[in-house]
């Protein structure tokens, strides 16, 4: 008798889900800035090793758009941003969390990042700029605070919060 296994092509191997894929490349990225400071220096780094001229950008925005295609990435929606909290801090991810936001010349919530905040902006439409700058990395240190802004255009952008930790201010 034989399994029904041995009919199966070799290739037929389970394939990971988007949301899998986006997690192994956020998680890999959290290893690599996992104890940096959250400054200019990270910044600099974050662009050399992961700016929009790379592979690794380029996988993270398809895995976006796939993820929203899908229905689990950007949500949720309120006054014209589409957003959510995609990933919550775990060991993995050296404890950040990950949020990504659909934004369309729109300026959302001000807010207060206790221990920092790692943003990548993803151009969609347009040519838009995330608090005056276009496609790429930004890094705030802690106790850095802003009003999200983008101008231009559309763009997704990503959100690496320590520990998960952000403070709406309502200002």
């Amino acid at each position: 008798m034989h399994d029904r296994a041995d009919k199966l092509p070799r290739d037929s191997a389970p394939r990971q889900t988007t949301l899998q894929r986006f997690r192994a490349l956020m998680a890999g990225i959290a290893r690599q800035i996992n104890q940096r400071a959250l400054d200019a220096a990270l910044e600099r780094w974050l662009e050399a090793e992961h700016g929009p001229h790379t592979r690794g950008y380029q996988q993270i925005v398809d895995t976006c758009l796939e993820g929203i295609r899908e229905g689990w990435m950007c949500a949720r929606e309120r006054g014209g941003i589409r957003y959510g909290r995609v990933l919550t801090p775990s060991d993995e991810l050296c404890g950040f969390s990950v949020d990504v936001v659909d934004m369309d010349n729109v300026v959302g919530p001000h807010h207060v990042h206790p221990q920092g905040e790692i943003d990548l902006t993803m151009p969609l439409a347009g040519d838009p700029r995330f608090d005056g700058q276009g496609a790429g990395w930004r890094v705030y240190p802690p106790k850095s605070s802003h009003a999200p802004t983008v101008s231009g255009g559309r763009a997704l952008v990503l959100y690496l919060l320590p520990g998960g930790k952000i403070e709406f201010t309502g200002a």
